[in-house]
């Protein structure tokens, strides 16, 4: 019994949906993998996952559909998750052969139908047993801010199916938002003002790597961005067709997506507690997430709250970091299960 509980596996997952994270406790993140599985549709047998399944996406024959199970921070495809879910598991749990017990991060505004199809979909998947953290909470534990503290952190998650809002004092969140305006939503947006703009259809992958190169907060500093040429299909013609678009565009795209994210900030801190408001102004605002290097974000929100904003040191890999550091109170988690 005592070597059981010695050479338990214990495995976190940041199951988001872009990328998947994967921290093996003893080894840190060992899988880093975007959230994609690719099937052959007739058989139900899976061609790729992850990496290899996202080079796929707009790329595969009528056969095989590449796809991200999960939607908004939540599982769309049950069957699909559990397949991608079990791949992950059994790729880091590699030459250990025992079922580990595995955390995995949900969405801070998930519902208990949601929260209870991820664990099941985790057991399915092999662990022994499987416990949530929210995704905010874990974010604040990753970006190294003293949660268990009587003293009030603020974070915002920007990740790519939510935005997490939270505060959080005493080990616990004080008060929070979730809004499915986050970085998909920001494609969408891309892909929907270029298509009617310029009349030109472009992928995903397309509208996500403009995003990055010229996506910006704030509409004076896109003028400083440049431009760059993008490809897709003319609506018109139906032809292959290359235009040069300039950040502008990109930030007026996205700017009811900033807008969404500076409301539900707002609204959290209203409903904060003086004293944490307190701590809050005193430690500032932490981003984490992919969402949080978009271009003048900090400089926005701080301006929009009045309140200091900083990225985390490592805003992409916070919240599977946090969930590898809780992997240390599994035995808590158990005993309130």
């Amino acid at each position: 019994m005592v070597w059981w509980l010695f050479n338990k596996k214990k495995i976190g997952i940041d199951l988001g949906t872009a990328n998947t994270n994967v921290y093996v406790e003893g080894k840190g993140i060992v899988i880093g993998e975007p959230s994609v599985i690719a099937i052959e549709k007739d058989s139900g047998d899976i061609v790729a996952v992850g990496q290899d399944a996202q080079n796929m996406i707009g790329r595969t024959p009528g056969s095989i559909v590449a796809t991200r199970p999960m939607k908004d921070g939540v599982i769309a495809d049950f069957d699909t998750t559990a397949a991608m879910m079990k791949y992950f598991i059994n790729k880091a749990n590699t030459g250990f052969g025992k079922k580990p017990s595995v955390i995995i991060c949900v969405p801070g505004g998930g519902t208990e139908v949601e929260k209870r199809a991820i664990v099941d979909a985790a057991i399915l998947a092999g662990a022994r047993d499987a416990y949530l953290i929210e995704e905010p909470f874990a974010a604040a534990i990753g970006a190294d801010l003293p949660v268990n503290e009587p003293t009030g952190s603020m974070v915002v998650d920007i990740g790519g199916g939510t935005t997490d809002v939270a505060t959080i004092s005493l080990g616990g969140i004080v008060s929070g938002r979730t809004s499915r305006f986050a970085g998909d939503a920001m494609d969408e947006a891309i892909t929907s003002h270029i298509r009617s703009k310029y009349n030109l259809l472009i992928g995903e992958r397309t509208s996500e790597s403009v995003k990055k190169e010229l996506g910006s907060a704030s509409a004076e500093l896109a003028k400083e961005l440049g431009s760059t040429e993008i490809r897709g299909r003319d609506l018109l013609t139906g032809l292959p067709k290359t235009i040069t678009i300039d950040a502008s565009d990109i930030s007026e795209a996205i700017q009811e997506v900033i807008s969404n994210i500076i409301a539900i900030v707002k609204e959290t801190l209203e409903d904060t507690p003086p004293e944490i408001s307190s701590d809050v102004i005193d430690r500032g605002i932490v981003l984490t997430g992919g969402g949080a290097l978009l271009n003048g974000l900090t400089e926005v929100l701080s301006n929009e709250t009045g309140v200091p904003v900083f990225v985390a040191n490592d805003p992409l890999n916070c919240v599977a970091l946090g969930t590898g550091l809780a992997l240390s109170q599994l035995e808590l988690l158990q005993k309130n299960k």
